[in-house]
């Protein structure tokens, strides 16, 4: 009877000394009211709270954790730095399965003169200016300097080749020297003031890069509720890395896309595959549904083509956070509530303010938020982008259409 009593009052008795983490101020509206009523719910200190031991917690990375993209930052730091190589035969194809011949021959003509193939491209010297201008239009634009389409045939709902090719472009270098590349431009995108630009070839870009606070909170306070937090990022996987141990997010809790890799470890211009998706096929990254696979996979175990289906309640994060169509598979897989920053991205708003379920939240950009769009998202006509890139309506789940929505949180 003793023992009987001790087991009935013990969940009270772990309630009662139970610290709940709560959230700084800083967020729109009821956003930071909502938020807390998840941790309350599915927080350690609920003794009733149903499901997984460890409630799951995803969020995209760049725009949504950080203000602007690391894989920008990453993309220009190898081109000021000079490491990136050249091609094996000085034929840029093998670099991307995607990359139409105009923009192959575009890169030869820019950069075939400057290095051998296998060795690094001087693209931080002024006699690579011309290759690292080259290398920037395809990779920032999809588009040639001419102005010639860069990609083409891919699937629009699973990679996107300009994303892919980063990490694509890391062939020859391992992921530790990977690593190193990323802390350096970490420290040099931190350490710029807002709003800095820096010099790549001839060009101007975007020099900066800041952590979101009320990002690092909401994490920090996930994970102290006993939530099971990672990132889902379409950036290379150990520069994630590197950038996620600011927030606390350890790297066997990052999910970017991954580089196949030689006998000795150095990476290849072929990419890890998910679900029905081998290995070197190079067709599906961490992008729309493909970041639903490859949640799946490392975070719930699930294996195979069945990693590309929607799973069961169950096996589902309860909250996820994005800021661009790229995430829409994994936050519509939340369960219980979806956190999106607006950055005016057509499918995403329009499902975010459409709020069919009540399980969505909006909150501007935390620095330099974007004005309201002036005109409303057409959610009604040309808010989806189909697998072959064709446009179309966004719909619900039933099938039905979501009516154009107004831009409201700003």
């Amino acid at each position: 009877m003793a023992a009987g009593t001790l087991v009935a009052t013990a969940p009270a008795a772990q309630a009662a000394h139970c610290a709940t983490p709560r959230l700084a101020a800083g967020w729109y509206g009821d956003n930071q009211a909502r938020l807390q009523q998840l941790i309350d719910r599915y927080g350690k200190c609920n003794p009733y709270r149903p499901g997984r031991a460890k409630p799951v917690a995803v969020f995209d990375w760049d725009n949504t954790v950080v203000k602007n993209d690391v894989g920008d930052a990453q993309m220009y730091w190898l081109l000021r730095n000079g490491r990136i190589r050249q091609p094996a035969a000085g034929d840029w194809t093998t670099t991307s399965r995607y990359l139409t011949p105009a923009a192959a021959r575009a890169l030869a003509d820019a950069c075939g003169a400057l290095a051998r193939p296998g060795a690094p491209l001087p693209t931080g010297t002024p006699a690579g200016a011309g290759c690292a201008d080259e290398l920037a239009a395809v990779y920032g634009t999809a588009a040639t300097r001419s102005g010639a389409a860069a990609f083409a045939g891919w699937d629009h709902r699973t990679i996107e080749p300009a994303y892919a090719w980063l990490p694509q472009l890391m062939q020859g270098w391992t992921a530790n020297e990977v690593r190193g590349f990323a802390a350096a431009a970490r420290a040099e995108n931190l350490a710029a003031p807002i709003g800095a630009v820096q010099q790549v070839g001839s060009g101007s870009v975007t020099g900066w890069v800041r952590y979101y606070d009320q990002q690092k909170d909401l994490i920090q306070g996930l994970r102290k509720a006993g939530f099971d937090v990672w990132i889902s990022s379409a950036s290379p996987q150990p520069v994630v890395e590197v950038w996620a141990k600011g927030v606390g997010v350890a790297a066997d809790h990052v999910i970017g896309i991954r580089n196949t890799t030689t006998t000795g470890g150095k990476f290849t211009a072929h990419l890890q595959g998910c679900g029905s998706v081998k290995d070197g096929a190079d067709t599906m990254i961490t992008y729309i549904d493909g970041k639903r696979c490859w949640i799946n996979k490392v975070v719930f175990g699930v294996r195979g083509a069945a990693a590309e289906k929607v799973q069961p309640a169950a096996r589902r994060q309860v909250f996820a956070a994005g800021d661009s169509d790229t995430d829409i598979s994994f936050l519509r897989d939340a369960t219980a509530l979806r956190l999106v920053v607006n950055r005016n991205k057509n499918e995403l708003m329009c499902r975010a303010y459409d709020d069919s379920d009540g399980k969505w939240i909006v909150n501007p950009m935390f620095i330099e938020p974007k004005k309201q769009k002036a005109t409303p998202y057409p959610c009604s006509t040309t808010g989806y982008v189909d697998h072959d890139g064709t446009a179309g309506p966004v719909r619900r789940g039933d099938t039905s259409v979501v009516p154009d929505q107004t831009d409201s949180v700003f």
